[in-house]
């Protein structure tokens, strides 16, 4: 538990009736700055650009998160779970949803997001460390994220986090509504 601004929150792992609230969080964003990836045969290089007006991403419903109701479900034995950061009057503000692969030692970072009025807070680090609580318990060697290129806002959280680039997908989003943006992968080794 934390308390931030007289706003207590709580971490645990989601139960079956918290299915609704995360699929209401709104992960959409906005950003003044994008990440540009010049791509040349010897690898790629970002640079951050303004943009103007601000960018608005809003995710449309099939590509938002369906991991919570089949992390829910692993309960505590598997190698999945859902975290979720719960706010005044029981609310759910928050959730990550990961996996573990014992084959590589990988946690994956399927999803993380934060409702728009309690970001800012710490809660998506807070919810992080309980992934890589989760991480430690199962072995891993490290944890692995992908995440949109014009989603700079995460970008900077993550690397403040600890997480460095690994990796880019230039053709994840072909054909979706996200054509024209690029994956970023990042890493981190579990601590």
């Amino acid at each position: 538990m934390t308390t931030i601004n007289d706003t207590t929150y709580e971490y645990r792992i989601a139960r079956p009736e918290d299915s609704g609230a995360i699929e209401a969080i709104d992960g959409s964003f906005s950003t003044s700055t994008v990440f540009e990836v010049a791509v040349s045969e010897d690898g790629f290089a970002l640079r951050e650009v303004p943009v103007d007006p601000p960018l608005v991403k809003v995710f449309p419903e099939d590509e938002g998160c369906d991991e919570g109701d089949d992390a829910e479900t692993d309960g505590e034995g598997g190698d999945s779970r859902t975290f979720v950061a719960v706010g005044a009057a029981r609310a759910v503000v928050g959730f990550a949803a990961v996996s573990y692969s014992p084959w590589n030692r990988r946690l994956t970072i399927e999803d993380i997001e934060v409702a728009a009025d309690h970001r800012g807070r710490g809660i998506g680090r807070a919810l992080m460390g309980q992934a890589l609580d989760f991480a430690r318990e199962r072995g891993a060697g490290h944890v692995w994220l992908e995440v949109t290129n014009v989603n700079a806002p995460a970008i900077h959280a993550y690397r403040r986090m600890g997480f460095s680039l690994c990796g880019l997908d230039t053709a994840l989003y072909l054909g979706t509504e996200s054509e024209g943006e690029q994956a970023l992968y990042m890493s981190m080794p579990c601590p």
